[in-house]
């Protein structure tokens, strides 16, 4: 059969291929390069966030801990390092609103799709959507990366589906996908967050006098995290001020909130002198306030302490550096083996007399048959106070998590309360405003315990904080009851994760 030469329409071979001759008086448009010719290779700095987004949906792990690996493996300079830092992060955080996009631009349920291609796409959403790259390049690269790391056909696939997302910008996606949807649903499609989690931060700042700080609230959520830094007290020759101070030299500004510490802004943080020696180490501002503020009130020689959930041992070992500047000890309690390991890594440049480290379930800690002047519950929570550093939380978590969350949660304070010496201190502590997990669980607890006391964790906090800290600290809206004596740290005020402190005082019988 010949082939028929219509003016009125494409032309086609013999067999019904459209062939890449011009159509009418346009000219013939040719391929850039030969199939054979296209790249398969993945861009490296690319290839290191897409190993790390498929680590994080395929095992549960962490970013952060992941990804510094995977960019040391690659051997990326630094600023390809930040590209694929910026690229994970942001593909990470984002994940929910790109899946539904991605929805809008396949003939298939989202859910059909091979987890390693939807990973893809996302990393390709992002590119197109949120970062200076040009569309071309985003296109193409991303491309390349699902050709070498999951198969031509894929490729052709994800070729499409990336172009059909090009043809709008991240707020004309929006605009779309919110038209029809109620207030909540709207703020999590624009801020990238569950619907659930952003009913319980409306809640937790409503309860907090702040139910019109939403929106800064969810986008501080999104900001890309300060590194944090804490100089550990008395260690020899005063070596974490000294860490501390060769930071600052260094670029890092002196924390606004509370002495020994400071924020980094770039660069390695590892390649900081005090690091590899452990003088100075990572640590959100808000959980050095807290455990700053639990050693504030007077220190008796010989008191003991305890870290009921001590893993990975951050605010550990600056609560054993305290204890061996005070001549007290600190048992250090981690149910988990590997992570008390960690906690044991972590406390190795403080002197050993002041701490120790048992392995065990903190709620069975009355077997060791021993009693404690204060104790620190920094209690396993949802982590809704730091999806900034850790923003696959905000999609793993679910709201069934709550369920089993706050019953552990309940049982270590009723363990601590057993082991907690006559006028001794109690600092329940979590990474998480969600009311269930803070205000209602203090509650609930106060009920339990007729001999504990609520006292102002404010004082404290106040006593240990500078100027600004302290100004920020009494510059909320009057509360009252429960929430006027406990205190609740905000990314988009104080520049923390989202920490929750109350500290409880256990009355003579």
């Amino acid at each position: 059969m010949s082939e028929k030469s219509n003016d009125q329409g494409p032309r086609r071979s013999a067999s019904g291929r459209q062939r890449s001759r011009g159509a009418g008086d346009q000219p013939r448009r040719y391929s850039k390069a030969a199939p054979s010719q296209r790249t398969r290779r993945a861009d490296p700095a690319r290839l290191a966030a897409f190993r790390t987004v498929t680590a994080v949906s395929r095992d549960d792990a962490y970013a952060n801990l992941v990804l510094p690996e995977q960019i040391r493996r690659a051997k990326l300079d630094k600023r390809d390092a930040g590209f694929a830092t910026e690229l994970t992060y942001g593909t990470l955080r984002a994940a929910g609103t790109y899946d539904r996009i991605i929805g809008r631009c396949i003939d298939r349920r989202i859910a059909d799709l091979d987890a390693p291609v939807l990973d893809a796409l996302r990393l390709g959403a992002h590119q197109l959507l949120a970062m200076r790259t040009d569309d071309h390049a985003a296109v193409n690269e991303t491309v390349s990366l699902v050709r070498d790391q999951i198969g031509a056909g894929p490729g052709g696939f994800a070729n499409a589906v990336l172009r059909r997302i090009s043809q709008k910008s991240l707020e004309g996606w929006i605009v779309e996908l919110t038209a029809d949807a109620d207030p909540t649903d709207a703020l999590a499609v624009r801020y990238a967050h569950p619907a659930w989690v952003v009913r319980a931060l409306r809640q937790s700042l409503r309860l907090h006098g702040r139910a019109d700080e939403l929106e800064a609230l969810l986008e501080a959520d999104n900001a890309a995290p300060e590194v944090h830094l804490v100089g550990l007290p008395g260690l020899a020759d005063e070596a974490g001020q000294a860490a501390l101070a060769s930071a600052v030299e260094a670029g890092a500004a002196p924390s606004r909130l509370i002495d020994g510490a400071a924020v980094h802004h770039g660069g390695d943080v590892g390649r900081l002198p005090g690091v590899r020696d452990g003088a100075l180490r990572v640590q959100d501002i808000g959980s050095q306030w807290i455990a700053q503020a639990l050693a504030e009130p007077a220190v008796q020689m010989g008191e003991r302490w305890l870290d009921l959930c001590a893993g990975p041992g951050g605010k550990a070992a600056l609560l054993a550096a305290l204890a061996a500047q005070y001549e007290v000890t600190l048992l250090a309690n981690e149910p988990a083996p590997h992570r008390a390991e960690l906690v044991a890594k972590a406390l190795a440049s403080i002197d050993e007399p002041a701490w120790e480290i048992r392995t065990g379930d903190g709620r069975t800690i009355r077997e060791t048959e021993q009693t404690f002047d204060r104790i620190l519950i920094d209690a396993p929570c949802t982590g809704l106070g730091a999806l900034r550093r850790r923003p696959e939380a905000r999609w793993r978590r679910q709201p069934k998590d709550l369920a089993d969350l706050t019953v552990l949660q309940a049982d270590l304070i009723d363990a601590a309360v057993e082991v907690l010496e006559p006028e001794g201190l109690l600092a329940y502590a979590t990474c998480s405003p969600h009311h269930a997990e803070t205000l209602l669980q203090v509650e609930d607890a106060l009920k339990r315990h007729p001999q504990l006391t609520l006292l102002d964790a404010h004082e404290p906090m106040r006593g240990v904080a500078r100027p600004d800290g302290r100004q920020l600290l009494t510059a909320g809206p009057p509360l009252e009851g429960t929430a006027a004596r406990t205190v609740q740290l905000w990314p988009h005020i104080h520049g923390t994760d989202a920490m929750f402190f109350a500290l409880l005082q256990k009355q003579p019988e």
